[in-house]
């Protein structure tokens, strides 16, 4: 009798086969990125590659036409107030609920504090070392809030890359800290490095925040709010505590508008991602930031970048490596497979 092998199961290879096909799963059982997934590819893709790019664009606007930091903050914040449009299209409150308000201006104030503090820092020292600075002290402020306020862990994978991150940093930074020049030069420069690391401290107090805040158009609600203070703040603070400048050359103009798009953009993912994954995780993988300013700095601004920052970048890399693969998963059915 033709057919199978009662004992084997062996097919019948009398009769024509035909052409097989993968079997598909059902849409219930197929796999999806996970959330922690989703949150570090859009830090990494739209929140840290588009950063790297606004400090180099920064300086350049310092050295074509001395373009003070709070004038620069200034032409940012612009760009957020459009949304404002968008809010009022879909129905809801500029300044958000009145119940969290208040959370929402303190956020809004800290991102200012920390933009404003990156934008001095980066016209008296490099821009990667300024980048460096920042994304590092952010990162380690953010694992200790996240451990003490929220109580939230991380794996020993995940320590592992926030160290090894860490570490490339202090390669990086740490011989130029060894050579501070001696006078008003040195002072300058180590004055910027301390606005660095304060800016990354605002930035993961203001991260830590922002996860706190849970209403419809959160997102949309406090990158308003980030333009409005931050005008509120830069205008009077431009007249009482900087000349302004009105730039007279496209170049000026064109890094203004780059340094505002940009930074719009890398706002917006990075509040994202700090909603899907631990927030010491996406500081840390915007410290790819750092990577992309260390490749301007050289190419673009003609800056020196010495061999210790190369071989810090390679460890950084490595870190946010391991830190992504750490937390690649997928979700089938409601559960999470890695």
């Amino acid at each position: 009798m033709a057919g199978s092998h009662p004992y084997f199961n062996l097919p019948d290879f009398t009769q024509p086969s035909t052409p097989s096909t993968p079997p598909s799963l059902p849409s219930h059982q197929r796999c999806w990125p996970s959330d922690a997934t989703k949150g570090l590819l859009v830090a990494l893709l739209g929140g840290g590659l588009p950063a790297g790019f606004v400090g180099p664009f920064s300086r350049m606007a310092y050295q074509a036409s001395h373009l003070p930091s709070l004038e620069l903050l200034i032409g940012r914040c612009l760009f957020h107030l459009p949304i404002a449009l968008l809010l009022k299209l879909r129905g809801d409150p500029l300044l958000g609920p009145p119940d969290v308000r208040g959370r929402a201006f303190l956020h809004a104030l800290l991102n200012v504090l920390s933009i404003g503090c990156a934008y001095s820092a980066v016209q008296v020292v490099p821009a990667g070392n300024a980048a460096t600075v920042r994304k590092g002290s952010s990162t380690v402020c953010s694992a200790l809030l996240a451990l003490c306020l929220e109580s939230q862990g991380l794996s020993g994978y995940d320590w592992c890359g926030l160290l090894g991150s860490t570490l490339g940093l202090i390669i990086i930074v740490g011989p130029g800290l060894g050579t501070l020049q001696e006078g008003t030069t040195g002072l300058y420069t180590a004055l910027g490095y301390v606005l660095a690391f304060l800016g990354g401290l605002a930035l993961s107090l203001g991260l830590l925040v922002y996860r706190s805040l849970h209403f419809p158009s959160c997102l949309p609600t406090v990158a308003f709010l980030f333009g409005l203070v931050g005008l509120m703040g830069s205008v009077p603070g431009l007249f009482l505590l900087q000349t302004p400048v009105l730039p007279n050359d496209p170049l000026s103009w064109s890094c203004v508008g780059a340094v505002g798009i940009l930074a719009l953009v890398s706002f917006v993912c990075v509040s994202y991602a700090v909603t899907k994954a631990h927030p010491a995780l996406v500081c840390a993988v915007l410290h790819s930031e750092v990577v992309v300013a260390l490749m301007l700095q050289y190419y673009v601004l003609y800056e020196t970048v010495a061999p210790s920052d190369i071989m810090g970048a390679g460890v950084v890399l490595g870190s946010i490596a391991i830190i992504t693969a750490q937390n690649l998963s997928c979700e089938r059915e409601g559960q999470v497979e890695e």
